[in-house]
Parts: C-alpha cells; structure tokens; sequence
C-alpha cells in the first residue's frame, strides 16, 4: 500500500512577531515522531525553497503561517484554497519575493513552473502584532498558546489524510 506522501511547511518571518507562527509549529512538529512519507520543513521567508520542493509533487501539502482574517489573536483556521483562485494570480502578480513570502503567490509560481499542485491545506493563525517596522522578536501572547493545538491540528489532518488513503484502498 502506498502512503500519501504529506509536505508540512512552516512559514513566517522570525523577525516580525507574530509572523513566526508557521515557524513556531513546525519547529514543536519535527520534536514529534510522523509517518516516514511526511516532511515538515521551517521555510521561513524561502518562497522559491518552496516551491521547488512544490515540484516534487506532494499528494498533499499542508502550509502553516499566520492568517489575519479579522478574529481575535490566537484563532486557528484550516482553510483549503480554491485552485481557481491560484490560477487568477496573473504572471505580474506570481512574482517571489526574495524577503517576504506569499504563499499563493509560490502557488502561482510553481503552477506557473509547470508543477502539479494537488490538495492544499492551510492551518493559519490570527495574529496579534507583527511589531513595529524595524521589526519584534517573539511571539505574542495568544499566539504562543495555539502553537500546541495548531500542532495537534497539523497531526489530525496527517491522520485523516492516511485515513482517507486507506479506506479508498480497501473500497477499490
């Protein structure tokens, strides 16, 4: 039988406060033991990294990183992007920027690439602060107490996603 084979990709700024989420969860993951098919690496701030590894062709990729989308501090989201909206991003739009990263737009580049995006997750975290322009180290508070459960979130998915491989197979 074979296992799907899972990405799980911190990203964030370790500079920039809150924007370590990604970073922070991934770092607690790789403490824990995984399947053999899953990798999880701390991307930071490398959106090519990214998406070269994106090339590989994951059957699933799960992306961890800070997501304001207007809850209070510390909320988790699991989001699956629509693969429309990764295809809207125009060719102006998909370029990478070399100290920052936007996870859709390393989705558009690695589309762009001729890369096989299959399912994609996004485990996201509401942040507090992302500190001032010349920039904070450390989490904030609320944040720093949804590292553990967005780890706990990342397991689940992996054991849901090994699930669903299973039960295809035995129903085939």
């Amino acid at each position: 039988m074979d296992q799907p084979s899972i990405l799980v990709a911190g990203i964030g700024n370790i500079f920039l406060g809150d924007d370590a989420f990604g970073c922070e969860v991934v770092k607690r993951l790789q403490e824990r033991t995984l399947p053999a098919t899953v990798r999880v690496v701390d991307f930071g701030i490398r959106g090519f990294d990214l998406a070269y590894a994106l090339l590989d062709g994951y059957d699933v990729t799960i992306l961890v990183d800070a997501t304001p989308r207007g809850d209070e501090p510390g909320t988790l989201y699991t989001i699956e992007p629509e693969v429309d909206e990764i295809e809207s991003i125009d060719s102006q739009g998909a370029m990478v920027e070399t100290h920052g990263m936007n996870p859709m737009k390393v989705l558009s580049m690695v589309k762009s690439m001729g890369g096989q995006l299959n399912k994609i997750l996004l485990v996201g975290c509401e942040p507090s602060t992302f500190g001032p322009e010349e920039g904070k180290m450390g989490l904030s508070a609320p944040v720093e107490s949804a590292i553990e459960p967005a780890a706990a979130v990342v397991e689940s998915l992996v054991k849901n996603i090994y699930e669903e491989a299973v039960s295809k197979i035995v129903n085939e």
